[in-house]
C-alpha cells in the first residue's frame, strides 16, 4: 500500500513539474499565428520524445528563469516534435511526415536544419521566417545566454560572433576570450 502511495505521488509530482514550463512554448501553427499578431524573431527547439539530450537542455536551459524570460519577452518559442505526423503549410508549401525505418522525420525539421538532422537542435528565425541559424546539440544555459542575445539583438548582421561574445563577457565582468574556434564560436555565424 506504500508503495502505491508513494507512486501515485512521484507521478503527480512529475506531472505537475513537467507542466509548469517557463517558457510559454507554441505549436508551430499557434507561433506561426502569434507572428500576425506580434511579428518576432522565432526560436524553435526541435525535439523527439525518445532523445535524453532534449530533455536535459529542457530542464537545464530552457527552465532557467533568465533565458526563459528573455525568449517570452524577445521570441516566439516553438517546441517543434521533428517526427510529427501532420501536415504543415509553410511559406505556401505544404510538409510531411517522411517515413523512414522505424522511425522518420517531418519535412520542416529537414527544411529547418538544412538536411542535418540532430537533436536537439534550436533553430533562429527571423521576423520574415527565414533561418538565421541552426545550432545542433545540447547548449547549457550559460552558453546559450549570449546567443539568443546575439540574434535577437541583431548583432549578427553587425558584428562577428567572437567579437560579440567578448563585447558580452566584458560587460558581464568576465575576462575576454581568445577566437579560438572551438565550440560554439565556431557554429555561430558572424561577419
Amino acid at each position: 500500500m506504500l508503495k502505491y502511495i508513494a507512486l501515485s505521488i512521484f507521478l503527480i509530482t512529475t506531472t505537475v513539474i513537467k507542466s509548469q514550463d517557463l517558457i510559454n512554448w507554441y505549436t508551430w501553427e499557434e507561433g506561426m499565428t502569434k507572428a500576425e499578431e506580434t511579428p518576432k524573431k522565432f526560436v524553435v527547439d526541435l525535439y523527439t520524445d525518445w532523445c535524453g539530450w532534449c530533455k536535459r537542455m529542457d530542464k537545464a536551459t530552457f527552465q532557467n528563469p533568465d533565458i526563459a524570460a528573455y525568449i517570452n519577452e524577445n521570441y516566439i518559442p516553438i517546441k517543434f516534435d521533428a517526427e510529427q505526423k501532420g501536415d504543415i503549410t509553410f511559406k505556401e508549401q505544404i510538409y510531411k511526415f517522411v517515413k523512414g525505418g522505424k522511425k522518420g522525420y517531418h519535412e520542416v525539421a529537414a527544411m529547418l536544419t538544412n538536411g542535418k538532422l540532430s537533436y536537439p537542435t534550436v533553430v533562429f528565425l527571423d521576423e520574415d521566417r527565414n533561418v538565421i541559424q541552426a545550432l545542433a546539440g545540447f547548449i547549457d544555459a550559460k552558453t546559450f545566454d549570449p546567443i539568443m542575445h546575439y540574434f535577437a539583438e541583431d548583432s549578427h548582421k553587425k558584428i562577428s560572433w567572437s567579437a560579440y561574445l567578448n563585447r558580452y563577457k566584458e560587460d558581464q565582468g568576465q575576462v575576454p576570450v581568445e577566437k579560438k574556434g572551438n565550440g560554439h564560436t565556431r557554429l555561430v555565424k558572424g561577419n
